[in-house]
């Protein structure tokens, strides 16, 4: 079974920056696309940013120019960067394969933006 352990979240002010990180045991890390998610309080997941096995990236309209996503394919692990935070950017976040998050999710990592 997958695990995916996310670390890297905190409490910042508004156009803060934060970097999140996302290490994964799948032996398959390399050839597959991987996203970052959030999870709002009373809100469904969201897809954040993927990036695929050779580096392409799509972002949400929400976080364009803001966020960057990134991998290390040999430390198994997906980055985002998290430049100009917002107030409605406080969620959980966590990674996944993209598309459908079919590994199990991790425990996530709080995001908190307020001043």
């Amino acid at each position: 079974q997958v695990q995916l352990v996310e670390s890297g979240g905190g409490s910042v002010q508004p156009g803060g920056s934060l970097r999140l990180s996302c290490a994964a045991s799948a032996n398959i890390f390399s050839i597959v696309t991987m996203g970052w998610y959030r999870q709002a309080p009373g809100k469904q997941r969201e897809l954040v940013a993927h990036i695929a096995a050779r580096g392409s990236t799509n972002y949400a309209d929400s976080v364009k120019g803001r966020f960057t996503i990134s991998r290390d394919n040999a430390k198994k692990t997906v980055y985002l960067q998290m430049n100009s935070l917002k107030p409605e950017d406080t969620a959980v976040y966590y990674c996944n394969i993209y598309p459908g998050g079919a590994w199990a999710w991790g425990q996530g990592t709080q995001v908190t933006v307020s001043s």
